[in-house]
């Protein structure tokens, strides 16, 4: 059994306390505040039902956003975390706690004084993390329903974002970044090949997860086997897509600040080549 101690109540859901692996935490959860005196120890099967805040920093970061929410808000965005616990049902990095307690907030905010932010990158997010866009269209759903707002399908995009972030413990900034990254590639490739690729089509969802795993193998420095007969065959049968290509890798090695391998220009080329051939 663990024993946590209640240090000082912040609210009805949030208190801080001391926990005996992690130290001093801040703990987050439905309702664990309401009654909860200092000195007291939380019934373990309390305990399963929370959130626990370990890292300094995000526990400072949560605690400035507190005076910002109204106890009912703060109690939606605690299930929200909830339904994307047990969606994913994976580990999340307890950072969620803090980035999407603030976008929440933001958002709302900026919807109620009728300043709604329009999402870009909604179709790549879509085609990228699938996954995570379904859930996270079931946060917005609750979110609009518990707080009777309507916030746009753009927001979708926007939280699918922060569970990919948080279940693949990747840096937020990191993760807008390739979405940004990939949005610019395919509207080069709109450019040079004048093509409008339809962005709920099945070409569109394969071109997107290429360019998402070409960055991957970028990022994690894996080289790929370049076949050279093929690549002399595509550089002379499509000169366009293959200069298209070399193209978008010198874009994604400005970006990602690492060298691409030669071959991915060869898999690009023919993945180019089909798009040019689907959409005419």
């Amino acid at each position: 059994m663990v024993h946590i101690e209640v240090k000082k109540v912040l609210n009805n859901n949030v208190l801080i306390a001391k926990h005996e692996g992690y130290g001093e935490v801040v703990l987050i959860g439905k309702g664990i505040g309401f009654n909860a005196k200092k000195g007291d120890f939380l019934e373990n099967d309390l305990a399963e039902k929370m959130f626990v805040l370990k890292g300094e920093k995000e526990q400072e970061q949560y605690k400035m956003l507190l005076p910002y929410l109204e106890e009912d808000m703060l109690d939606t965005i605690i299930s929200a975390i909830e339904l994307i616990r047990n969606r994913t049902n994976s580990f999340l990095n307890e950072h969620i706690h803090v980035a999407l307690t603030d976008h929440i907030l933001f958002a709302i905010n900026r919807l109620m004084k009728g300043m709604a932010i329009r999402n870009p990158f909604l179709m790549e997010t879509k085609a990228l993390y699938p996954f995570e866009y379904e859930v996270a269209r079931e946060v917005v759903a609750l979110l609009n329903k518990e707080t009777n707002v309507e916030l746009p399908e753009g927001e979708i995009g926007f939280i699918a974002l922060h569970i990919h972030s948080a279940m693949m413990n990747k840096d937020l900034s990191q993760v807008n970044q390739h979405s940004q990254l990939i949005g610019t590639l395919t509207s080069t490739i709109e450019d040079v090949l004048k093509v409008d690729i339809d962005k709920e089509s099945v070409h569109y969802m394969r071109l997107v997860r290429h360019l998402r795993y070409t960055i991957e193998r970028v990022l994690r420095q894996e080289r790929v086997q370049e076949p050279e007969k093929i690549a002399l065959l595509l550089k002379e049968e499509y000169p366009l897509c293959y200069n298209l290509s070399w193209k978008l890798i010198k874009m994604m090695q400005q970006t990602l600040k690492k060298p691409v391998d030669d071959a991915e220009a060869v898999y690009l080329t023919m993945h180019l080549q089909r798009i040019q051939n689907k959409v005419k």
